[in-house]
């Protein structure tokens, strides 16, 4: 059958038949995942077309899959959270749903105290196991939307859940049937898709639970799950590795709606960032992330990282309030004893500090020259300069402006008196053997000392 599209303006193909291939033995890839060696990204050079969305939003995860990685948050801790994530969500709803663990009573307590907040976004969902009386238990707490596992790759099918895909398919359909009873709104966590046979299980399994929407009503999302991390978005790229190929696949092939596309991925290879941005740019309405990227493993896509990804592909923040993404940096080092790497883009503290003297330099003259971009207006975040031996006269010069707040004609040139005396101190450290950074409250102690000689004032604009 051909329906005219009214986004490309072209006669499309809708109907695709790809029946479920009941196989004995399992399809392992082993021509891609010999796992005794690094796994191989082989091509075939068929494109899909880029097919973003008419909206798109990022969901988050630090409260499920961010807690399988690390000590359980306390009940506190996720309510602070909670109350920073809304924020930076902003009126429009850019982070849209947060789910939740229910299973302790601390998990359930979490869930009552954010709800109380009575904020809109984001939507609080869960995530549980298959059950019938799981289901129950969301209903009781009138959650609308929980995820439900659905495994797969022939390893998780075969190995794990030791059943053939028949049985796999027909188990998965009669556990989201019964939620759909239940009353409540399934997300499928198809998990480890990025190793999964996609024309011989994944998109039965989809096209099948298109038909129990369609027989219900509602709605059944499916999250792309690329649970080890080896999407790839290289061109051209052979399945089950590609993330474009597998967004244009469900959407085209198995007829799922891009609003209830959501893509979910680890960073084993480097690649969470740019495979979420691709799940966009190909289809999915929303990616799932978890703050500072916490999560099983080498983590998940970081939310914040999603934050500006959004920012950049629609030019706009869209109501965001980015400077909570600092507020919840330093709580999670302040206030839950978290040690972010100094170096992480965003929320490390050195993330926007320079040390050598040429950036330095350049920093005295224009800050948009060595800074991503307003740091200070979007984040908070100052452009700083950390000084050593490498740091110049133009560094010192622009920690003394920025630590005083200096501007305009208040601010101090490299060729001061009290920039030249300063320099003069920092020199004498490593000229005596010195190795490490010269902190803030060195510096600090140091200026102060040579105004008092010099007889200067250090005045904010």
């Amino acid at each position: 059958m051909f329906t005219f599209s009214k986004k490309t303006n072209l006669l499309e193909r809708q109907e695709f038949l790809f029946p479920l291939q009941d196989v004995d033995e399992p399809n392992l890839y082993r021509n891609i995942f010999s796992y005794s060696e690094a796994p191989k990204i082989a091509f075939n050079h068929r494109i899909v077309p880029i097919d973003m969305p008419e909206d798109i939003w990022i969901t988050d995860t630090t409260f499920r899959d961010g807690q399988q990685s690390r000590e359980p948050y306390t009940v506190e801790q996720v309510v602070n959270l909670y109350k920073l994530m809304s924020r930076l969500s902003g009126p429009n709803g850019v982070v849209r749903q947060s789910e939740f663990f229910l299973y302790s009573k601390k998990d359930r307590e979490a869930v009552y105290k954010c709800r109380e907040l009575g904020v809109k976004y984001p939507e609080i969902t869960s995530w549980i196991r298959a059950s019938k009386k799981d289901f129950e238990f969301v209903k009781s707490m009138e959650i609308e939307e929980t995820g439900i596992l659905v495994s797969c790759s022939d390893y998780h099918i075969f190995y794990k859940m030791k059943m053939k895909r028949s049985e796999a398919i027909k188990h998965f359909l009669d556990v989201v049937r019964e939620c759909i009873e239940t009353g409540v709104r399934p997300r499928c966590h198809f998990e480890d898709v990025t190793r999964a046979d996609f024309y011989g299980f994944v998109v039965p399994l989809a096209s099948a639970l298109m038909d129990l929407m369609q027989e219900t009503g509602v709605p059944v999302k499916i999250r792309v799950c690329d649970t080890m991390g080896y999407g790839v978005t290289f061109p051209g790229s052979v399945m089950p590795r590609s993330v474009q190929g597998l967004i244009y696949g469900l959407h085209h092939h198995a007829g799922v709606p891009q609003e209830l596309i959501e893509w979910h991925g680890h960073n084993d290879f480097y690649r969470a960032v740019t495979n979420a941005s691709y799940a966009w740019l190909y289809g999915a309405c929303a990616v799932n992330a978890s703050l500072l990227g916490i999560g099983e493993r080498t983590g998940n896509t970081p939310l914040e990282a999603m934050v500006f990804e959004y920012a950049q592909i629609r030019g706009s923040l869209n109501g965001m309030d980015t400077t909570a993404i600092t507020e919840i940096a330093e709580y999670y080092q302040n206030e839950i004893g978290y040690s972010i790497p100094s170096m992480t883009p965003f929320v490390g503290k050195n993330f926007n500090v320079t040390r050598a003297g040429i950036h330095a330099d350049g920093i005295l003259k224009n800050e948009e020259i060595y800074n991503i971009f307003d740091t200070e207006l979007l984040l908070n975040r100052p452009c700083r300069v950390a000084i050593s031996k490498t740091s110049g006269l133009s560094g010192v010069a622009h920690w003394i402006n920025e630590f005083y707040k200096l501007s305009g004609d208040k601010a101090l040139g490299k060729n001061e008196e009290l920039v030249k005396s300063v320099k003069e101190w920092v020199d004498l450290q490593y000229e005596n053997g010195r190795e490490t950074m010269i902190t803030d409250d060195e510096l600090k102690a140091v200026t102060e000392e040579r105004v008092a000689e010099l007889g200067v004032k250090l005045e904010s604009a």
